[in-house]
């Protein structure tokens, strides 16, 4: 019974700190599920390990402060986890105090048991909140060109996924089908890239499975598919990430350079895995300095 009454608590103050709690998917169109009427599951605080359905926290600024622009954050947690606190509501919160209007994502994870094809889950997700709040844009005073995805860590390869992934994947039908999936920018912090060589296993092990063929693990090396289409990227990481290392981020730039993608890269020289709102250093801070200065270069509304 505490359990339960420490879950209710939890959610409720989710809801009050956001203004809006969207489903992302309109009732019986999510794809990808075998229909089970799972329960949210509660690691830690700000944690969780199974979510119920894919959702979206809206946190706006003010109207008179208000951008255009408006961002997706993805959460982390190796995707066998969500940290949605510090790696989804800080950084929204963040980015209301630049005016940007900022969305959260809880997405299916991979290994969710209502899950049939584990890797395409969480990016269907994505897609699909993408589509929802650019085809919205006019409701919260954003312009729908202007739609950037923020990711952290495995929440990071998954915003890489969306900015290189065509194949629309979502199953929406209707009017749905001529609105992109594609952010117009996208903000990686410590993100999961290399599946391979340098590759955060846990990420690896729970989208592609323990026994993932050489061919699954080359074509969901996000490294690979970066194109001339790629949105401009920012890549913020760590020299000393030991559980990331910043050969992913240094994978994805040179990739990004050889295909003439507008973007940037930052690495310190120390921030571990820890690069967020709040840092252990002063130097790592100023990553939100970089990320913010960044951001006025694309905003060319």
């Amino acid at each position: 019974m505490k359990k339960i009454n420490f879950l209710l608590v939890i959610f409720l103050f989710i809801q009050l700190s956001a203004q809006e709690k969207i489903n992302v998917w309109p009732k019986g169109e999510m794809p990808n599920s075998k229909g089970l009427n799972l329960k949210i599951e509660e690691q830690k605080e700000g944690t969780i390990t199974q979510i119920k359905e894919t959702e979206l926290f809206a946190f706006l600024p003010p109207k008179e402060d208000r951008k255009k622009m408006a961002v997706i954050v993805i959460p982390g947690g190796g995707y066998y986890k969500l940290t949605y606190d510090q790696g989804g509501f800080q950084n929204a919160k963040w980015l209301n105090t630049l005016g940007i209007s900022a969305f959260v994502l809880n997405y299916r994870l991979p290994i969710s048991p209502d899950v049939k094809q584990r890797e395409l889950a969480p990016l269907q997700d994505i897609q699909a909140a993408i589509k929802y709040i650019r085809k919205n844009a006019a409701q919260w005073g954003i312009f729908p060109d202007q739609i950037g995805v923020l990711g952290t860590s495995a929440g990071g390869h998954l915003a890489a996924m969306a900015s290189n992934i065509t194949t629309d994947y979502t199953e929406l039908k209707g009017d749905w089908t001529s609105v992109s999936t594609l952010p117009n920018f996208a903000i990686l912090i410590s993100p999961v890239i290399d599946l391979g060589e340098f590759a955060h296993v846990g990420s690896r092990n729970s989208l592609l499975g323990e026994n993932a063929i050489q061919e699954k693990i080359k074509e969901y090396s996000m490294q690979n598919q970066v194109t001339q289409k790629t949105p401009p990227t920012l890549l913020l990481h760590a020299q000393n990430d030991k559980t990331v290392p910043v050969m992913n981020s240094l994978l994805y730039y040179q990739a990004m350079t050889k295909n003439k993608v507008k973007g940037a890269l930052f690495v310190f020289p120390e921030g571990e895995h820890r690069i967020g709102v709040i840092n252990k250093s002063e130097l790592t801070d100023h990553w939100k300095k970089l990320c913010s200065d960044w951001l006025k270069t694309i905003d060319n509304k």
